[in-house]
């Protein structure tokens, strides 16, 4: 996750409280997904931005799983999402994302 969108997250927490953020990733490798979700959670694992040694515990999941996905209209997610799960990994990123969560996230 950038510097920019670390500070963006850490900003909206701290305006809203973590107990009121939910962060929805997009990433399309589970690694990549789980180094962003571990970044809100934990703080910053690469200890170079704005969330190093902050813990905000964040609710955090990924767009394709079925949490967020049975939420959104069909249509517009088939439309936007749909061929790019086709080709992703979903098993793998869920399994980073739950054991992110499971881990983490205190809300």
């Amino acid at each position: 996750m950038d510097l920019e969108n670390q500070k963006r997250v850490k900003d909206l927490a701290q305006k809203y409280g973590p107990e009121n953020i939910i962060v929805i990733l997009g990433a399309a490798e589970g690694e990549a997904a789980g180094l962003a979700a571990e970044t809100v959670t934990a703080g910053d694992p690469t200890f170079a931005g704005p969330l190093t040694g902050v813990q905000l515990g964040l609710s955090v999941y990924h767009v394709c799983e079925e949490a967020i996905k049975s939420q959104l209209d069909e249509t517009i997610y088939d439309e936007q999402i749909g061929m790019m799960e086709m080709v992703l990994d979903v098993d793998n990123i869920v399994s980073e994302m739950t054991a992110i969560r499971n881990e983490h996230s205190k809300y």
